[in-house]
C-alpha cells in the first residue's frame, strides 16, 4: 500500500512537465481509499519540477529490486 513519503514512479509521460515513465516522485499527499495521490517531482538539487494529483493508476510503488537511472532534464523546464 503508498503511504505518505513513499517514492513511486510515474506509469506515463507528462511532457508538459518533463516528465517520463519510470520517472520517480515522492507522495506528499494520500486521497481517500488511495484513489489518488498528491506526487512531487525534484532534481538533484531539489527544485521541484512538477507537484501533481495523480489518480492511483497512473503511479505504482517503487520496487526495492529496481535501479535507478538519472537523465537531465531541459533546462527550459526545470
Amino acid at each position: 500500500m503508498i503511504k505518505e513519503l513513499d517514492l513511486v514512479v510515474l506509469n506515463h509521460d507528462v511532457s508538459e512537465h518533463g516528465l517520463q515513465a519510470g520517472d520517480i516522485g515522492t507522495v506528499v499527499h494520500c486521497y481517500k481509499g488511495n484513489a489518488a495521490f498528491e506526487v512531487e517531482f525534484v532534481t538533484a538539487e531539489g527544485k521541484t519540477l512538477a507537484l501533481l494529483t495523480l489518480p492511483a493508476n497512473e503511479v505504482r510503488a517503487r520496487q526495492n529490486s529496481e535501479i535507478l537511472h538519472a537523465r537531465v532534464v531541459d533546462a527550459a523546464i526545470a
